[in-house]
């Protein structure tokens, strides 16, 4: 009963800090699927003897509202001595948000705090923020629209059938699908029609364009047949290559069946595979990794932040307020992101390709650049571990967390994809430290809250050991919030003015241990290796070996 007690009043907290981050309330759903991501376990309802959230939620008078509202229940925070300060901050977020073009019109001159400031806060106002889709989303929903176009109508139903799960637009801070569609006009576009509006994503529009033109352009020349000894050539290669091998010895074909399989199978331009010989030791085959497959090389990081500038910010994962990845916001870099994920599922989804890039158990080894699948999208990470025999730990250079996966998951990233710098930067928030030496389970869920699906100014500080110490700002209120402050008016932290070195990435830094840093890279970009001259070295070498080989025979 005491381990209840206290499982209790730990959920009374969390619940609490939940709901009060949320202006508009939360029902029952929301809240379950909040929990789930902030603390990474479901709502412990069986532990406390309940049968449903509501159940919980009940029991719990002094710490959550429940209000009916169109047939919904929403449920609200009812904020104690140690958070009415927060809930009074979000009571003043604006409903609507002012545009984002104006967000930074006013910043290029606003003063910098120095570190001889006594008040942290007494920044110049910043110009309110827009919510932000997460990169994921985003091109969840281009996928969604990118093998035909879509009634707005069916927009829900279709991505719930696609994905699972319903589309929470609001909980990313939009108030209806349009103002989500509007920040993705640059990608999707609305038409009318006389069944309704009409969403077309517009690669989809560029493409039906560009095929009727191939299709026009193509209908007066029809493509040469494949000659017929190609193809038999082709069709007896493939029978052996598929013929069981024998493992005792090879029956002797003859010379001459010999000399016109080699010729048939030259002229089909694929490798000639070695016969067993009668007195010579069978090796082992070992998986061929393809030329343009990354092995030894790795990502860059982006190029450094100058102090005192002003960058809008996503944060992507957080450990703690002295550990967590941000991206920087921006129509180039969001897109190329994007635009890379797109390109990976396209190519890895495809069996054939998927097969030819697997990592062989000889490449499994802490620091090895590949992709790995996640829930339908393919991600480049790094292999930090090796758990056991199934298992590795890898570090995602776009996002910033790890992950446990199956090796028998990992694939070999194409150089093409090395291109794009890691997009996750290692941060810690500036001047600030806890107050009990680490950081506490409500400090650490409370930064994520004010973190979470929006864009932030980010105000740069300095780098320290690689890790980007920054200021974040909530624009979109109507008084700017410092997360600082709030962590320090909370009593969970100290602002003392200075950088003190983040102990979690002391402990460990993956991207420290695995990207490389721009100014190693200099100006030069990643030039691919020309794979046609490697590709002629593998063919000599081939040829050389058949020869030594017939050679030996003779």
């Amino acid at each position: 009963a005491s381990k209840q007690a206290q499982l209790m009043e730990v959920l009374k907290k969390e619940v609490r800090a939940m709901l009060i981050a949320a202006k508009a309330g939360l029902t029952p759903e929301e809240l379950e699927e909040q929990y789930m991501a902030m603390v990474c376990k479901p709502l412990p309802l069986n532990d406390l003897g309940f049968q449903s959230t509501l159940e919980l939620v009940t029991q719990m008078p002094e710490v959550v509202r429940i209000c009916p509202k169109n047939g919904t229940l929403i449920l609200k925070a009812i904020a104690d001595d140690s958070t009415k300060g927060i809930a009074k901050l979000v009571a003043n977020q604006k409903v609507k948000t002012r545009k984002a073009s104006k967000k930074t019109a006013t910043k290029a001159n606003a003063p910098f705090p120095t570190k001889n400031s006594k008040n942290p806060q007494n920044f110049q106002p910043l110009s309110a923020g827009t919510p932000v889709l997460p990169a994921t989303v985003k091109a969840e929903l281009q996928d969604l629209l990118s093998s035909s176009p879509l009634l707005l109508a069916d927009l829900g139903k279709a991505f719930l059938r696609r994905f699972g799960r319903a589309f929470q637009y609001r909980q990313y801070g939009f108030l209806s699908v349009f103002e989500v569609l509007k920040s993705m006009a640059d990608s999707i576009a609305i038409e009318q029609t006389k069944a309704g509006s009409l969403l077309v994503l517009r690669r989809y529009l560029v493409r039906t364009i560009e095929q009727e033109e191939v299709r026009q352009a193509s209908a007066a020349e029809m493509p040469p047949l494949e000659s017929v000894c190609e193809t038999e050539g082709f069709h007896q290669a493939a029978d052996l290559v598929d013929s069981e091998p024998v493992q005792t010895q090879a029956v002797d074909l003859g010379d001459h069946l010999k000399q016109v399989m080699h010729d048939e199978i030259s002229e089909c331009h694929l490798l000639l595979i070695p016969l067993q010989h009668q007195g010579f030791e069978q090796f082992p085959l070992t998986p061929e990794i393809p030329l343009d497959a990354v092995q030894d090389k790795r990502l860059c990081s982006l190029p450094p932040l100058k102090r005192r500038c002003l960058v809008g910010v996503i944060v992507e994962f957080v450990v703690s307020p002295s550990q967590f990845y941000i991206h920087l916001c921006s129509t180039e870099t969001s897109s190329k992101l994007q635009d890379l994920m797109f390109e990976m599922r396209h190519v890895y989804s495809h069996k054939v390709a998927s097969d030819k890039y697997v990592v062989p158990e000889s490449a499994v080894r802490p620091g090895q650049l590949c992709c790995v699948m996640v829930s339908m999208w393919w991600y480049r990470v790094i292999i930090h571990r090796v758990i056991n025999d199934q298992e590795v730990e890898v570090f995602f250079a776009d996002y910033g967390h790890l992950q446990i996966v199956q090796k028998s998951s990992l694939r070999f990233l194409k150089w093409h994809y090395l291109k794009l710098p890691a997009q996750a930067i290692p941060c810690s928030l500036a001047w600030v430290k806890p107050m009990e030496g680490t950081w506490s389970s409500a400090a650490i869920l409370l930064f994520k809250h004010l973190c979470r699906f929006k864009e932030f100014v980010g105000i740069v500080d300095e780098y320290v050991d690689g890790v980007l110490y920054l200021f974040l700002c909530d624009t979109s209120t109507k008084e700017d919030i410092y997360f600082h402050s709030v962590l320090r008016d909370m009593g969970y932290a100290d602002v003392c003015g200075e950088n003190i070195p983040s102990q979690e990435f002391e402990e460990l830094n993956p991207s420290a241990l695995y990207i490389q840093p721009s100014e190693k890279q200099g100006n030069a970009e990643v030039v691919e290796p020309d794979f046609s001259l490697q590709q002629e070295s593998r063919d000599t070498d081939s040829e050389t070996a058949t020869l030594e080989l017939d050679g030996a025979e003779l």
